[in-house]
Order: structure tokens, then C-alpha cells, then sequence
């Protein structure tokens, strides 16, 4: 019996090429993108930590059943796997946090717009903090990317105000949070690594909803689609297959293809509530999935190593 199970041929994990693993990245755009008019309209009605504590912990709650059907063995994940989870979490809930006050001070472009400049602060991070800064022709994507997504958002026009700054944090800390994902994709069980950090972020949403915006279940009559598109789209299908796909694509061209969240948001915007695009923000678009294009013209489509 030993023998012939030697003979099998071993299963690579998924996924086992840098395609594959892309392609998972775009769809995690395309459910971040999709659940873009849902958190506007709750954002509109206030109390955006209590709801981000919520769908966070609703969203933790969908995955869990995976995660018990898997039954990791906890005694075998180290003290890094656990601490990258909570720092994870930690990213998460600063990121939505100062995004969601500045949102009070600034427009909806001016954020969306912003907040894609951690498609630039990533491969400044990797360079600064790791040594590692990316190709030559990442930067290139990188600044491409940049350039659409202003052209996206703002329409060629951006009039800074005193909430950006405080989406410009929120920015740096999804920065943050794309390298700690990197780190820890092999040191931590996926669904755990997602109900872990889902986990952090909606208690700390939580809590801080309660003590901060004294809010309660009451406030979020009338959006609870919202809670539970976001929960099932962003977090619990989102926030599961983004470290999927960053197991293999380096971080730096995983915030490039993250970063297509702005066109698919403008995408949904057109089919399902009307919104038309400008000119400048079609040209917007083509610019970013050219950016997109442009950072995989320098691998080739191999098998993961083992």
C-alpha cells in the first residue's frame, strides 16, 4: 500500500500558477468593487463603525463553517501565524476606521481616489522596509495605475480638504495590511487567517460603534441589505480568497490587480444604479487595466514551486 501511494502523483495547492492566482486577485476586485454602492448608502445614514462591526462579524461568522469542516490542528500553527492574523485584523479595522471618518470631510471621489494610493505605497514599503523594491516595470504599472484611478475618480480634478488626510492613513494601513498578508499566507490555515482577522476588526468596529456613536441593532434598519451584501461579498468571499491569490503574486502586482476594485465599482455603478461615465473616467478605466496588463508581461505563466 505504501508503495503505491508513493507512485500517486502529488496534488499541488491551489493556486499553482501565477494566472490562476490573478485571475482570483480580479475576482476579489470585482466583489469589492460590487459591494461599493451597498457601503455608500449605508455610509449615508451614519454610525459607520457599529456597521462595519457588524457585516465584519457576520462575515466571520459565514466562514467559520468552512474553517470547522477543515478542523485545522491548532497546536501545529506557530506564534507568527496567530500574531499575523491579529495584526492583520488590526490593519483591517484602522484602514476602514480612518477611511470611514475622513469620508465625513471629503467627496466620494477624493476617497476612492486616495485611498488607491496604496497601489503606490506598497512598492515603497517593500523598498524601504525589505530591501525588495519591485521591477522596473511594476513602478511603470504602478504609476499607470495611479493615473487611471485619478482620472477614475476625481475626473481629472482633485480639491484636497481636511478629511484626506485621514483617508490617506486608511490608505497606508491597507498598504500595511497587503505586506502582513503576504508574510503569513504559509504560516496560517486560510479560512482561520479569515475569520481571524474578520474577526479582530469586527469586535474592535464593534466596540468602538457602542462607546463612540453610542448606536445599537436599531440603527441599521432599512440597510441591513447592505450588512449583508457587504458581509457575504467583501469579507466572508473577499477577505477568504484575497490570501489565496497572494500566496503566489507578489504583493506589489497584487495591490496593481486589487487596486481594478475603483473600475469595477464604476462598472457596477453603470449597470446597476445608472451612474454614466465621463470620458475622462473611461479613459480612467483603460488606463488601469493597461497598468494591469503591463505587470504580468514579466512573468511567465509556470508552476508554482513546491
Amino acid at each position: 500500500m505504501n508503495l503505491l501511494e508513493n507512485t500517486l502523483p502529488q496534488r499541488r495547492p491551489f493556486p499553482r500558477t501565477r494566472l490562476e492566482a490573478d485571475l482570483i486577485l480580479l475576482l476579489v476586485a470585482a466583489l469589492w468593487g460590487s459591494a461599493f454602492a451597498a457601503q455608500r448608502a449605508a455610509a449615508a445614514q451614519g454610525e459607520v463603525l457599529f456597521f462595519n462591526g457588524v457585516r465584519y462579524l457576520l462575515g466571520a461568522g459565514l466562514i467559520l463553517p468552512i474553517l470547522l469542516l477543515r478542523r485545522p490542528n491548532l497546536r501545529q500553527l506557530t506564534m507568527k501565524g496567530w500574531l499575523g492574523g491579529g495584526l492583520a485584523g488590526l490593519a483591517m479595522f484602522a484602514a476602514v476606521a480612518f477611511q470611514q471618518y475622513g469620508m465625513q470631510y471629503t467627496t466620494a471621489a477624493n476617497a476612492g481616489f486616495i485611498t488607491g494610493l496604496y497601489v503606490m505605497i506598497v512598492p515603497f514599503l517593500l523598498a524601504v522596509l525589505y530591501r525588495k523594491p519591485p521591477r522596473a516595470i511594476i513602478w511603470l504599472a504602478s504609476l499607470m495605475a495611479t493615473a487611471g484611478m485619478f482620472l477614475l475618480s476625481t475626473e481629472g480634478s482633485l480639491a484636497l480638504s481636511r478629511g484626506d488626510r485621514w483617508v490617506l492613513l486608511g490608505a497606508l494601513m491597507w498598504a500595511f495590511h497587503v505586506l502582513i498578508i503576504d508574510r503569513i499566507t504559509h504560516h496560517l490555515d486560510l479560512p482561520l487567517l479569515a475569520v481571524t482577522q474578520a474577526t479582530v476588526c469586527g469586535g474592535l468596529s464593534l466596540l468602538s460603534g457602542v462607546w463612540f456613536e453610542g448606536a445599537s441593532f436599531s440603527d441599521l434598519n432599512g440597510i441591513w441589505w447592505a450588512v449583508l451584501w457587504t458581509a457575504v461579498a467583501s469579507i466572508a468571499l473577499g477577505f477568504s480568497l484575497q490570501p489565496l491569490g497572494q500566496r503566489v503574486a507578489p504583493p506589489a502586482d497584487a495591490a496593481i490587480l486589487l487596486s481594478m476594485e475603483s473600475v469595477f465599482a464604476a462598472v457596477f455603478g453603470w449597470l446597476i444604479l445608472r451612474e454614466g461615465l465621463t470620458s475622462y473616467q473611461i479613459v480612467g478605466c483603460v488606463m488601469m487595466f493597461a497598468a494591469v496588463i503591463l505587470a504580468q508581461t514579466s512573468f511567465q505563466n509556470k508552476p508554482v514551486a513546491e
